[in-house]
């Protein structure tokens, strides 16, 4: 993905509080803290994965994606959207 600086440094910042919930999780579980606040961490590190996940797979189709299909070239069209379309059947299994 190739495109402006701003998507890539507020990827770049959301990831890094994602690494910051995780060391968080392993100093909890360091402590041999209750499992319950440990299982909530976890699940606020998944949906912040998710939606950086959303948020790059979003920038991905409103520019690469568009790129392919506004070229000229049919076959980078194609492969653009076959590159979407595996990664989603991947998600599902």
């Amino acid at each position: 993905m190739k495109e402006g600086g701003a998507n890539h440094k507020s990827q770049l910042n959301r990831i890094k509080r994602i690494e910051g919930q995780v060391r968080g999780v392993g100093q909890m579980i360091e402590k041999q803290e209750y499992c319950i606040p440990i299982l909530g961490q976890i699940r606020a590190i998944r949906g912040a994965l998710q939606s950086l996940e959303l948020k790059i797979l979003e920038c991905h189709m409103h520019h690469c994606v568009e790129e392919g299909l506004n070229s000229d070239n049919p076959d980078l069209a194609r492969e653009r959207i076959d590159e979407v379309l595996e990664l989603l059947k991947k998600s599902v299994r």
